[in-house]
């Protein structure tokens, strides 16, 4: 009685042992999974405030130099257009590419002038179009980037320079509207539901990537201001 009695203590402390290192094991795992996330949420934060600081299209005219940091990830650039649209179909179509840098499941993007912060197809802007919307004018800043940046790695810092030049097109009076070809479509189709634009999808070119479609309704004196932005790496 006396061995079998010891022998199921014997038993009963190797269980609650192998259970307790199991637990240890999920908590430590855990704890793993909670750094990268927030370290990842760090770098895709801090990547979004550089991109801003960094690239002004709109607000900058010639050369500017600024520098992009983040401890782990992947900075790319993406193939992207925006359209401008009237009731005959597409008056202005640009190239305008993106820069996209991916840290885990978290993603900024530089798109239209735009700076996009989320996981996801959704997300928020950090930094919103330069579109203005009244009853009687749209005005689209049109953000073109020219030229390849691509970067990762850990502990990365690149050094960006643009050189900006504008040109403005004078479209006349009509019914207009803009696609934005994104694969983060959230935010712009709330921004664009917001300035009282009735909000679809459509894929122009069949590659995959829907545009975010914006139909302003009535009629309006239609502007577009194309910001070319030529970006290299430095260094």
């Amino acid at each position: 009685m006396t061995d079998s009695r010891a022998q199921s203590n014997v038993v009963g402390v190797a269980i609650l042992l192998g259970l307790t290192v199991l637990a240890l094991g999920a908590v430590t795992a855990s704890v793993g999974s909670l750094v990268e996330t927030n370290a990842a949420a760090a770098d895709a934060n801090r990547v979004a405030s550089d991109l801003a600081a960094a690239i002004q299209p709109v607000r900058t005219t010639g050369v500017r130099v600024g520098t992009l940091a983040f401890t782990d990830g992947r900075l790319d650039t993406v193939e992207r257009s925006i359209r401008v649209l009237n009731d005959s179909g597409v008056v202005l179509e640009r190239p305008a590419d993106a820069l996209v840098f991916e840290a885990g499941a978290y993603t900024t993007t530089l798109l239209g002038g735009a700076v996009t912060l989320g996981r996801g197809d959704g997300g928020r802007f950090v930094r919103e179009p330069p579109m203005t919307v009244d009853e009687d004018v749209l005005v689209v800043g049109l953000p073109v980037l020219d030229g390849a940046v691509a970067a990762g790695g850990e502990n990365t810092r690149v050094r960006l320079q643009t050189h900006v030049t504008h040109t403005r097109h004078d479209l006349g009076a009509g019914s207009y509207g803009v696609a934005v070809e994104t694969t983060r479509p959230g935010p712009w189709e709330r921004f664009f539901a917001a300035a009282n634009a009735t909000v679809s999808s459509r894929d122009f070119d069949g590659d995959g990537v829907a545009s975010v479609v914006a139909r302003f309704p009535g009629e309006r004196a239609g502007y577009v201001v194309v910001h070319r932005v030529e970006v290299s790496r430095r260094g």
